[in-house]
């Protein structure tokens, strides 16, 4: 068998997404600047959207999953009075109405019934399957199918008047969450519909306001070698830092790599011992993966990542 071309690097890379590209197609762009041979996203943005898109290199693509179940914030433009298809800019106009004269009391008293625990339809455009086939292919031949609703919270909902048709709605809700049906729904109840016309991601799990950088910096930098990347990458553990972290003793590494449970070096926490993720780290400060408390206090492995170096 061939050998993978590409470099074994490890690390996640902050990318702020332009409007008017794929998820998967920025992704492969700095893949290929950083020559890895590993590389994977955290949930995609919608083309028309830009902000935070969370790329992991190597052994950091094991710990993507549980960023793809983080909450995350975004910042929307929604245009009062035009329906469309896709419930964005990019689709076709459906209807126009006239938007009503709205002050800020009755905005927000809209936006109080999407506060908390709702159900949402997923739009025709989006990646869901329905009997093998990608909604967004059906939406595309003018097929429409009947979407299950899901439940999703929306821990914070804020809005503002930015023109006398839109209205910029700022949002932290859990994963799953659909902007734009959100938008279109809000749209509803204030009687004139609506769509998204720009969406940002400002924030994903730990990742609150981070310093992200833009395709053409990294594409100028990248001009010197893969290599000149490299000091913008963050530790794989950077992606899980909310979660309580467990230290092995000294000698304990092995054997937690080899997939057995070891007592920490120190007693855990009791937020620790319930804790449903913990990251584990051995003696010498080489994190070791993701691990969770047993029974008598030992943490057992969950996702054990390949440690490169002699130091773990």
């Amino acid at each position: 068998m061939a050998r993978k071309k590409g470099r074994q690097i490890d690390g996640i890379l902050l990318l702020d997404k332009p409007s008017g590209m794929t998820s998967n197609r920025a992704l492969r762009r700095v893949s290929r600047w950083l020559d890895a041979r590993k590389a994977g996203h955290t949930g995609s943005l919608d083309p028309l959207a830009t902000g935070l898109l969370v790329l992991c290199f190597g052994e950091a693509t094991k710990i993507s999953g549980w960023l793809l179940d983080a909450d995350k914030q975004y910042v929307a433009t929604a245009r009062l009075g035009v329906t469309t298809d896709s419930a964005d800019a990019d689709g076709t106009v459906l209807e126009q109405r006239p938007v009503p004269d709205l002050d800020d009391d009755a905005l927000d008293s809209v936006l109080g019934r999407f506060r908390g625990e709702i159900e949402q339809v997923p739009p025709m455009f989006s990646a869901l399957k329905h009997q093998g086939r990608r909604l967004h292919e059906l939406a595309r031949e003018g097929i429409v199918v009947d979407r299950e609703p899901r439940r999703v919270i929306i821990h914070g909902l804020a809005g503002r008047w930015v023109a006398p048709d839109r209205i910029e709605l700022r949002v932290d809700c859990t994963k799953g969450t659909y902007i734009r049906s959100l938008v279109s729904d809000i749209g509803e109840c204030l009687g004139c519909g609506a769509h998204v016309e720009a969406l940002r991601r400002t924030a994903l799990g730990p990742f609150r306001e981070p310093v992200m950088w833009a395709l053409e910096d990294l594409e100028d930098k990248a001009s010197s070698g893969p290599e000149a990347l490299d000091e913008h990458l963050l530790p794989p553990d950077q992606a899980l830092i909310d979660h309580p972290a467990a230290v092995l003793p000294a000698g304990g590494a092995p054997a937690f790599c080899q997939g057995q449970a070891v007592s920490p070096a120190t007693a855990l926490a009791p937020e620790s011992l319930t804790a449903t993720l913990l990251r584990v780290y051995s003696d010498t400060g080489a994190f070791l993966g993701i691990g969770r408390a047993d029974d008598d206090g030992a943490v057992a492995p969950r996702r054990l990542l390949v440690q490169r170096s002699s130091g773990g």
